[in-house]
């Protein structure tokens, strides 16, 4: 007779540990999105005045320009939309559509987080090979860098399947979080929402302050949060 004992399966142990899973998930998504702030702040300030993520920020800069006649904003603002869009369609490839049998993590999400890493470090060669260099057309090649990259991730976060979850586009989640206080829901279903918003906050100060005064070191607002999010959810378990 074996006597190996049978593991047990504790329904209570299984719920706190997808609790805890979870938890480190919206974290990371917070990370993330303080990377999206940096990168608009960048993006704006030292590259074109444009957005990196904020689309609907773009939509309305290119309906300016055009208004106005400013064609050198009108190609700024048209051509991060066209490579958001791309790295919307590549990263979409890589992570795949939801599954009803996701893990919290699917590990394709760190797929195309890697894919939108190495975006990132060719804009950090570029940014640093052409520093102090007002040179427009290179600007515009770092936006549609940042641009495509942050494409990447809003695919990546779309895997989760997890309605108004984003790192990216937070007007839902403003709207949702309001929405949550004036329904009086639970403190820590609104929680997730408000830590979202304020990194995208912190990130866009801390972006706008390192692009005005120490631009050397503005990659690193953008790889450091990516890498620590990689090695993080590389090592989570469903």
């Amino acid at each position: 007779m074996s006597s190996t004992v049978p593991r047990v399966i504790r329904p209570h142990a299984a719920a706190e540990e997808d609790q805890h899973l979870l938890r480190r998930r919206n974290a990371l998504v917070v990370v993330l999105t303080f990377l999206t702030g940096s990168a608009d702040a960048i993006g704006f300030l030292s590259l074109g005045g444009a957005f990196s993520s904020v689309m609907t920020g773009n939509m309305v800069l290119l309906g300016l320009s055009a208004g106005r006649g400013e064609a050198e904003l009108a190609v700024t603002s048209g051509c991060a939309i066209i490579s958001f869009i791309v790295g919307v369609l590549a990263g979409a490839r890589v992570v795949g559509s939801a599954q009803p049998d996701d893990p919290v993590w699917p590990r394709r999400v760190t797929w195309a987080l890697v894919l939108e890493l190495l975006v990132f470090v060719v804009f950090l060669v570029v940014w640093e090979v052409t520093l102090g260099t007002p040179d427009a057309h290179v600007h515009l090649a770092l936006l549609l860098l940042s641009a495509a990259a942050l494409g990447v991730q809003s695919s990546a976060i779309q895997r989760f399947g997890v309605a108004g979850l984003s790192s990216t586009y937070l007007t839902g989640t403003l709207t949702s979080l309001i929405a949550g206080v004036a329904a009086r829901s639970p403190w820590d279903s609104l929680r997730p929402k408000a830590q979202v918003l304020l990194a995208l906050m912190v990130g866009a100060a801390v972006g706008a302050l390192v692009a005005l005064h120490l631009p050397v070191v503005a990659p690193a607002l953008l790889i450091v949060p990516l890498v620590l999010v990689i090695v993080v959810s590389a090592r989570m378990r469903a």
